[in-house]
């Protein structure tokens, strides 16, 4: 359960909230509006997102429903340290993209008292767990797993299945690269995939 009051205030310290999910589950939906509910209780917030996440716009947070909100775009984790100074509130969107010293950062801003929301992807598109996100998850107080429709079932959906051949693990995309399946979609898209790549390598003559 997400809880925003502490009983013992004066043992008040900040604390993790991770939102976690595949592509197209409403993860920055979620993340901008517990942001903006923050900036209505007038609490002062921060949004950081790695540079490389450049889709919708070079700045803003925007989510596939287009609602927005302004961020800081950095290179490296440990930007985040640096800039975020007198805040209440500390967003963190595509997390799955920054180094491992993500972790560390977020722990320390909670030990400074600032409340963390992050979102991101918690499978890359072979299915496993991405990048710093389950060091994010074991360490959050408080962690949201959202899902997505799956395009081929109509069951919820929980992984990211690239169309595009394309081995990256990092590599941008919406819903011409990517879709979002179920467990039994996803593993008979990739069977499926494979064999094709198959045929491609060795065609009958």
């Amino acid at each position: 359960m997400f809880l925003e009051n502490t009983v013992n205030h004066t043992e008040q310290f900040g604390w993790i909230e991770v939102i976690c999910g595949s592509m197209f589950s409403g993860k920055t939906e979620e993340l901008i509006r517990r942001l903006k509910r923050a900036q209505f209780a007038k609490q002062r917030i921060e949004i950081f997102k790695p540079i490389v996440d450049t889709r919708y716009d070079d700045e803003m947070v925007v989510s596939h429903d287009a609602n927005e909100i302004r961020s800081t775009p950095v290179p490296v984790a440990s930007n985040i340290r640096l800039l975020a100074n007198d805040v209440d509130v500390v967003g963190i969107d595509e997390a799955q993209f920054f180094d491992d010293e993500i972790v560390a950062v977020c722990n320390d801003l909670a030990n400074r008292g600032i409340r963390v929301i992050v979102a991101g992807l918690d499978m890359d598109f072979k299915g496993n767990p991405f990048g710093p996100m389950p060091a994010l998850m074991a360490t959050a107080e408080y962690v949201t797993k959202v899902h997505a429709v799956c395009t081929k079932t109509g069951n919820l959906a929980n992984y990211s299945f690239r169309k595009a051949v394309n081995e990256d693990i990092v590599f941008l995309g919406e819903t011409q690269e990517y879709e979002p399946l179920s467990r039994a979609a996803y593993y008979k898209a990739l069977l499926s995939q494979r064999e094709e790549i198959e045929k491609e390598k060795n065609p009958k003559n």
